[in-house]
């Protein structure tokens, strides 16, 4: 980058001047450049911005007058975060701003998630909240590489406390904007996701075989924001291929749990045509917060605590049958190549047989159901083997060479 970097800064510049200005000038300060944006919609700042309220507007297709005329605050914030999403691509595609900083309560935050979701992974996006890491935000509304730090101390003017996170905020995002290597794209990438080798180790097979091939191998940790991570990037379409082995949020959200990658969890690939290998990594079991209480349909289910963070449940038979048909539905909808691979000896290294999650009647359940259930669209590949065994891992690699020598799969 020849010149500083370019900072968006944007929040309702009528009641939160004080504050945008500060950060404003902390990145001026520090050596940056800033465009201003205004997502007000009663008030006006106290200086003109460089991107208007009306622009942000008239950019959602409407206007300020009807947001006002609609005289219902939540109408009239989505008029803004369209606007305001929009125009951010905009000026992210046309070299204009090379990160993004908001600034807000809730109604701020809620138009920063659009925003940031709007730009792609690589783009520093940092959002200064009082509701930072609150569950009240979805995880399926949060983009892949969002930076989020708490308004401490600062809901109405500035004082000591929140110049501290206003400060942190802004020196972040403009260092972070210097500092970004944004992905490249010399390399077909193929997206995985899985656990950690306690539970699944077919990636460190795969990882350098696929490398050796000439790809590049993205491995997303499936326990909510990884999967929402691969979900954004396989809707951009980054992906040549993905091998999505842990489809464990599924289950997640399929039965509550608040680890969850959304309902959309398992479609990007298949709606953008992707091709796709799916298996069947953890799929018996649903992960819950580890210090919330157990919820109470799981009461007389095994669990196995992963640490202080993280539990995991144990389905029975009925269960791993619902996963089974929430899979095989969502596959159903892929426009793709797509292979369903089922080793029948189980699908993380606590249910092989003799291990202390071992189930062989739910095991055999899910089989059976997947079995009734895979679509046309779906090529059904059982293999006599166990997730974790050399024998998956081989017939995957054999599934993508297959698919490089059709022209399916692009060589590396």
């Amino acid at each position: 980058m020849t010149e500083a970097p370019c900072i968006l800064v944007a929040g309702t510049w009528d009641t939160k001047d004080a504050e945008l200005v500060y950060m404003r000038d902390v990145i001026i300060a520090q050596g940056g450049r800033v465009l201003t944006m205004d997502v007000s919609v009663l008030g006006d700042p106290s200086s003109p911005t460089d991107i208007s309220k009306h622009q942000v507007a008239e950019a959602a297709g409407s206007s300020i007058a009807a947001a006002i005329a609609a005289e219902d605050e939540n109408t009239a914030m989505q008029i803004m975060a369209t606007g305001s999403a929009r125009l951010a691509a905009k000026l992210h595609s046309g070299g204009r701003i090379h990160g993004v900083i908001v600034l807000g309560g809730t109604m701020g935050t809620d138009l920063a998630l659009d925003l940031c979701s709007a730009l792609p992974l690589g783009v520093p996006k940092h959002v200064v909240s009082t509701v930072s890491f609150s569950p009240m935000l979805p995880p399926e509304r949060l983009a892949a590489d969002i930076q989020m730090i708490l308004w401490a101390g600062g809901l109405y003017g500035l004082n000591s406390i929140c110049k501290a996170s206003l400060s942190q905020a802004a020196g972040a995002v403009l260092g972070a904007a210097r500092a970004v290597e944004p992905p490249r794209r010399d390399r077909p990438l193929i997206g995985m996701t899985s656990f950690g080798k306690t539970v699944l180790r077919y990636m460190v097979t795969l990882k350098p075989a696929l490398e050796a091939r000439g790809f590049e191998v993205a491995v997303f940790h499936a326990t909510g924001m990884g999967g929402r991570a691969f979900e954004s990037l396989a809707a951009e379409g980054a992906f040549a291929a993905v091998l999505d082995f842990a489809p464990q949020e599924v289950g997640n959200h399929l039965f509550g749990s608040a680890i969850s990658a959304g309902p959309d969890r398992m479609t990007a690939a298949g709606a953008r045509g992707i091709p796709q290998i799916v298996s069947i990594g953890c799929y018996d079991l649903v992960d819950v917060v580890g210090w919330h209480p157990l919820p109470a349909q799981f009461a007389d289910l095994p669990s196995h605590a992963h640490n202080r963070l993280l539990s995991s449940v144990v389905l029975d038979a009925e269960a791993r049958r619902k996963v089974a048909r929430a899979i095989m539905g969502k596959l159903a909808q892929a426009k793709g190549r797509t292979v369903f691979l089922l080793p029948t000896r189980g699908g993380n290294e606590w249910d092989r047989e003799g291990g202390p999650l071992h189930d062989a009647e739910g095991l055999r359940a899910f089989i059976e159901e997947v079995r009734t259930c895979c679509p046309p669209n779906v090529e059904l590949r059982e293999l006599d083997a166990h997730i974790n065994d050399p024998e998956f891992s081989e017939i995957a690699l054999t599934i993508v060479d297959d698919w490089i020598s059709a022209g399916w799969l692009p060589r590396g």
